[in-house]
């Protein structure tokens, strides 16, 4: 049956009729069956703590769509937690985390063989997914990529700019690659249990890859998803791993086989024919509808949809958005760009 999977199939290269259909951050505060569950978990750690409301939320989009494949709902900051790092959200403003300014900061850190005792709920998340997931839906992990993670660590929280790990970067380097070093064998690790425990395919999520320039970019973006990619594939041959340095730019171009990733996600900034053009003649490329349409719907939603569709249709294409779903977006438009997508 795994082989039947339509999303391992245009990974594995195949040009599909239909291309498989998943949204980034399908379970989500849009639904409101996930809000009711996260309500009955009391917080936003909890239910990524908690296996079984954690599984509950991934299963929801499924039930609901009957997506292709599920994503493992989880954190990028539950790594950076689990090396020791203080971390909370704060309602209406995101995560907060103690910061990494200096050198005794970064001492207090575990190292990446003693993460797994905090992280052994999501792998069993992952272990009742593999259980309970239709046979024909495929099932995701994925991590954080190094440096979005470290902007997290060094600033304590999101920032516009990427400002403090910049600054860190370029005032005391040695610190600032100690800590890439670190999260690059922590997510090593953490990406192969979620393996192990059932993950048919990883995603590699680099949300700020697009501030990264030049040499910087190869160093910080392509080369942790390069040794990623690879020490992943010589411990699960066959693993898939999709890539997604997001607004990376003309720096999409040759990713895949810079890095050795079997699928490019593309966030909406490209334009559909550009990244056909351009990134699909290496291979599978995944996205990328503007995540504003589930919004605001209507014919608009129908014709970019059928846009990114067509644009992609003469190589390996997984649809999905240009970036998460918002949780202002109506449910009912899912439905309109899934029945698009399907029904033409």
């Amino acid at each position: 049956m795994t082989q039947q999977k339509t999303i391992l199939r245009a990974l594995a290269g195949e040009t599909l009729p239909t291309p498989p259909i998943w949204m980034m951050r399908q379970a989500g505060r849009y639904l409101p069956e996930y809000r009711a569950t996260r309500a009955e978990a009391g917080d936003f750690l909890k239910l990524c703590y908690n296996p079984e409301l954690a599984a509950e939320v991934t299963l929801q989009p499924i039930r609901r769509y009957g997506f292709d494949a599920a994503i493992l709902f989880a954190d990028i900051l539950l790594v950076p937690q689990a090396l020791g790092s203080d971390l909370w959200f704060v309602t209406g403003e995101g995560p907060r985390l103690s910061t990494i300014t200096e050198q005794s900061d970064f001492d207090k850190l575990v190292g990446k063989d003693d993460i797994h005792e905090t992280l052994n709920p999501i792998y069993e998340t992952v272990r009742i997914l593999r259980r309970e997931l239709p046979d024909e839906t495929t099932l995701i992990g994925f991590a954080g990529m190094p440096w979005t993670v470290a902007t997290y660590m060094i600033a304590g929280q999101g920032t516009k700019d990427q400002g403090p790990a910049h600054a860190l970067k370029a005032e005391n380097r040695p610190l600032f690659e100690a800590v890439m070093d670190r999260l690059t064998e922590a997510t090593i690790e953490y990406l192969s249990k979620q393996i192990e425990a059932g993950a048919e395919v990883v995603k590699l999520f680099d949300s700020w890859a697009g501030s990264l320039n030049g040499e910087d970019f190869q160093k910080y973006a392509v080369e942790p998803a390069r040794v990623i990619t690879q020490a992943l594939k010589e411990r699960h041959p066959g693993i898939p791993v999709i890539g997604f340095p997001r607004e990376a730019g003309d720096g999409y171009i040759g990713f895949a086989k810079a890095t050795g990733v079997d699928c490019v996600a593309l966030d909406n900034s490209v334009s559909p024919d550009w990244a056909a053009k351009h990134v699909q003649v290496d291979g599978c490329v995944q996205g990328n509808l503007a995540s504003s349409h589930m919004v605001t719907g209507g014919q608009a939603l129908v014709d970019e949809t059928r846009k990114v569709v067509e644009a992609f249709k003469n190589g390996p294409h997984i649809f999905n958005l240009g970036h998460g779903i918002t949780p202002d977006a109506d449910p009912d438009n899912v439905q309109l760009m899934i029945d698009t997508v399907r029904g033409g």
